[in-house]
């Protein structure tokens, strides 16, 4: 790799990235993985813990004396039946608090209806934000109106992490920066050991940085140095979407983002071609666990441009 490298190269490699990236053909109008067709299971973490799938992202709710506690409400078409399958399970009908782990779509759409009925919605700042303007989603080839004022989280923080009683335990919360969006959170259970961990963690497949809302692959791995940090052997990790994971499951994602990453570096300081990085594979050892990378591998690309200036820092 050179020592230095010239705007001009840096310039005309951006720039065929960025004619070569029109993602829109290969991206399904459910993006992020959810079918709506799916029909919604729920799976015990404990006894008074569920996870709940297939009414967009997962759902996981906590019971208590005064209520319940939801972590993301799924998709908004699904709402309903969801917050009807998640009283059913926990015989109880009053969401206290509900938390967005971020702003995506098929994770906040019961913030509406749980806003009616008096429920208190925490998020990161950013969160709020984003659900509260138009938003273009390049990647996806969309754009998404601004979310009504009922809508937006009630309980917002910045940096670090806070504390909140959930039945008998302190659930922890807090910030994960730059990540899957620029206003990720992970909240862990103690008593369950569980730590729920949004979009940031994949369920299987290669995840995605969503560089138009602040996301990219650096954000990431920091990301995931934080949710390793607070896991052992034993604790469950809940995904943004897909099966539960373990500790292992996020060593070996941080593992390919941080390989992955050092691919487009080393690609960018060479002045190489979108075309070029594509030609090199620079996903092949990877491509057999984790699928077809090609959203995965633009929206990284294109993501780590806007972090050219630290992007050797991250991959050393």
């Amino acid at each position: 790799m050179p020592a230095t490298v010239t705007r001009r190269i840096l310039l005309n490699a951006s720039l065929a990235g960025a004619v070569s990236l029109s993602v829109s053909a290969l991206v399904p109008r459910d993006a992020c993985g959810y079918a709506r067709k799916d029909p919604i299971g729920s799976t015990r973490l404990g006894d008074d813990l569920w996870l709940f799938a297939g009414a967009g992202g997962n759902v996981v709710a906590s019971a208590g004396p005064d209520g319940l506690l939801l972590v993301d409400g799924g998709a908004a078409d699904r709402s309903a039946e969801l917050l009807e399958r998640v009283a059913a399970e926990s015989g109880q009908r009053r969401v206290r608090t509900l938390f967005n782990t971020h702003w995506h779509w098929d994770h906040t759409g019961s913030n509406e209806a749980l806003a009616k009925s008096g429920a208190t919605i925490v998020a990161h700042e950013n969160t709020r934000l984003w659900l509260g303007t138009e938003i273009a989603s390049k990647w996806e080839g969309r754009t998404y109106p601004p979310r009504p004022a009922r809508a937006l989280p009630t309980r917002t923080f910045f940096y670090g992490s806070e504390q909140m009683a959930a039945g008998k335990q302190e659930v922890v919360y807090g910030y994960l920066p730059q990540a899957h969006t620029d206003g990720d959170i992970y909240l862990f259970f103690p008593k369950q050991n569980v730590l729920v961990a949004g979009g940031v963690v994949s369920g299987g497949g290669y995840p995605i940085a969503d560089y138009c809302i602040g996301g990219w692959l650096g954000g990431m791995m920091s990301g995931l140095k934080i949710l390793i940090s607070k896991a052992d052997a034993q604790t469950r990790i809940v995904p943004g979407a897909g099966p539960v994971r373990t500790r292992a499951d996020l060593e070996a994602q941080l593992d390919m983002c941080c390989n992955v990453l050092a691919r487009i570096s080393e690609s960018y300081y060479k002045g190489q071609t979108w075309q070029q990085l594509l030609e090199s594979r620079p996903t092949r050892a990877f491509d057999e666990k984790w699928g077809n990378p090609d959203l995965f591998l633009k929206t990284a690309y294109e993501g780590a441009w806007l972090h050219i200036n630290e992007i050797r820092r991250v991959t050393r």
